[in-house]
């Protein structure tokens, strides 16, 4: 039966997929629980449109519904802010990774960038997208795309110089001496 090969073959699809999806979604949110929801239904609507995306690029389609909605719900969180007339305490569910030494201070100065410039970053560099690719899946310009990078970068350059300053001077002293 055809629809049977569409069902394993959309499952060989998610066990391969899940995971990248996953930690695409970590990286976006910084939070594990939010990264699951994110990857779920990204599969969820993958998994509705598989007679049309199956054989094109399944991934990508998966990644830009992530994406999608992960600036959905950033749209909302800024309209809920907006809109609160009461404030309410939340309690903090942050699961942080198992980063140690420069992955540790590599994280933690990637998840004080602005979301834009984070997802800009995660998608180039992380993934390995080119520029056009990830104008694409942000629906934003190529120049868009690089001016985020750029002052991500900048940023990030600005952070982790600020962390390693010390460590460049005394390596560069000890190598003329």
């Amino acid at each position: 039966m055809a629809g049977d090969d569409d069902d394993r073959e959309f499952l060989d699809f998610f066990a391969d997929e899940f995971w990248p999806l996953r930690r695409l979604g970590f990286l976006l949110t910084g939070d594990w629980g939010e990264a699951e929801e994110l990857a779920q239904e990204a599969m969820a609507r993958t998994f509705g449109a598989w007679s049309r995306v199956r054989h094109k690029q399944p991934a990508a389609y998966a990644r830009k519904v992530l994406l999608n909605r992960h600036r959905s719900l950033l749209r909302r969180a800024v309209v809920e802010a907006r809109h609160a007339s009461v404030s309410r305490p939340q309690a903090e569910t942050r699961h942080e990774p198992d980063f140690s030494g420069d992955d540790l201070v590599l994280w933690q100065a990637l998840r004080r960038l602005p979301a834009r410039q984070r997802a800009a970053i995660v998608l180039r560099y992380y993934l390995d997208l080119p520029e056009a690719e990830v104008a694409r899946q942000l629906g934003v310009p190529v120049g868009t795309v690089k001016s985020l990078v750029h002052r991500g970068l900048a940023r990030l350059r600005d952070r982790l110089g600020a962390e390693y300053a010390g460590e460049r001077l005394t390596s560069k002293t000890e190598a003329e001496a």
